[in-house]
């Protein structure tokens, strides 16, 4: 990382623990019939089941995190089933930004304002590496799903429907 102006909590925490990461910058149209993720993947020139998204949801009411491939959909059920918990639903809006520190579309699973659970979708150990949101739209991290799982704690799952 060599300009300040990709500085984000999430990069500034991944330089704090000596994890390597690739910084990516894109550009999306918006406007395409295709979802915001899987537009990033075709900016980025990447396969998309390697680009996931950060997600908030609550499981009995406890904040968590959930992190899954732009390609699929995340059940609520599994994720409550690995939490350990009966119910989940997302988190709106605000409480999410509150939570994480970041806007939604850039929530970033590094660097978090708030010390939550995580769970990420199992497929992510299928990859050499993965790509995440770097704390803003129009930055991606590139790092390893070693890294990834490790850094945040996270619990893996079989959390896409």
């Amino acid at each position: 990382m060599s300009l300040m102006s990709e500085a984000t909590p999430a990069t500034r925490a991944l330089s704090r623990l000596g994890v390597a990461f690739r910084v990516h910058h894109y550009r999306v149209d918006e406007r395409r019939d295709v979802s915001y993720g899987e537009a990033v993947a075709a900016a980025l020139g990447v396969d998309p089941p390697r680009v996931f998204k950060t997600l908030v949801a609550l499981v009995d009411g406890e904040p968590v995190v959930a992190i899954v491939p732009v390609v699929s959909v995340m059940s609520l059920k599994r994720l409550a089933k690995a939490a350990g918990g009966k119910r989940a639903a997302m988190a709106a809006t605000r409480d999410a930004e509150r939570l994480t520190g970041y806007v939604v579309g850039g929530i970033s699973p590094f660097g978090r304002r708030r010390r939550l659970r995580v769970f990420c979708d199992r497929s992510v150990v299928g990859f050499d590496t993965v790509f995440v949101s770097g704390g803003r739209r129009g930055i991606q991290l590139e790092v390893s799903p070693d890294d990834l799982v490790r850094v945040t704690e996270a619990v893996l799952a079989d959390l896409a429907a």
